[in-house]
């Protein structure tokens, strides 16, 4: 990414506020999931990928990593730039009887990814957006997959990219956080390019969810 990890993290405390935390994990808590973290829990699972070790790149409070704890994943690691978030994921993991399978780490992936260990699946829950340079993000994420990845990201429309510029328009004095429209085309190519294959994919009004699996070496 362009700017510092710590000017990250700090825009990242700011837009993913306490109350932002506690208000997703009451709503997880009674049942309700994003239409993205739902489908890459589906996809993953339909592709029989819910096994082995999780590494949850910006995991927020942990729905898709519980999610996937309860479906068969034996260990999972989240990490997330919101100490807000972390501190949502642990007292979550912890109710939910996972706290000695789950590691929750504060901080930038891309500034903590060479002290993180590789795992069976990474997951990216509309995450590539929230970096300007995505493809560093791709590549430190695609180098700790040892089986599959999965990913949303949003599609590439006119309306997509007219909502995200309000969007970041309201940010801009509240937190200075930003989101971004990546190429899909090159997203994928990117993925492909490290030994992946699309496996699963399903697609929304705004959000593309994608599963991949390693390509098995001939």
């Amino acid at each position: 990414m362009a700017c510092s990890g710590c000017d990250f993290e700090f825009a990242s405390d700011r837009q993913f506020t306490v109350a932002k935390a506690a208000a997703e994990l009451q709503a997880y808590r009674k049942g309700r999931l994003g239409p993205t973290t739902r489908l890459l829990r589906d996809g993953i699972v339909d592709a029989e990928l819910n096994q082995g070790t999780l590494l949850d790149v910006g995991g927020g409070v942990g729905p898709l990593t519980f999610e996937l704890l309860t479906r068969g994943v034996s260990r999972a690691i989240v990490v997330d730039a919101s100490a807000a978030y972390v501190a949502s994921a642990i007292e979550e993991a912890m109710r939910r009887g996972f706290a000695d399978r789950t590691e929750v780490v504060h901080g930038d992936f891309l500034r903590s990814a060479s002290q993180l260990p590789s795992a069976h699946l990474v997951t990216l829950d509309r995450v590539v957006c929230c970096y300007p340079a995505y493809e560093p993000l791709l590549e430190q994420a695609l180098g700790h997959a040892e089986h599959a990845i999965a990913l949303s990201y949003p599609r590439d429309r006119w309306y997509v990219r007219a909502g995200m510029w309000l969007e970041n328009a309201k940010r801009a004095r509240r937190s200075g956080f930003r989101t971004f429209v990546h190429p899909p085309q090159r997203i994928q190519e990117v993925i492909v390019r490290a030994g992946f294959s699309l496996v699963r994919r399903r697609v929304t009004w705004v959000w593309t969810v994608d599963v991949f699996a390693r390509t098995p070496r001939r």
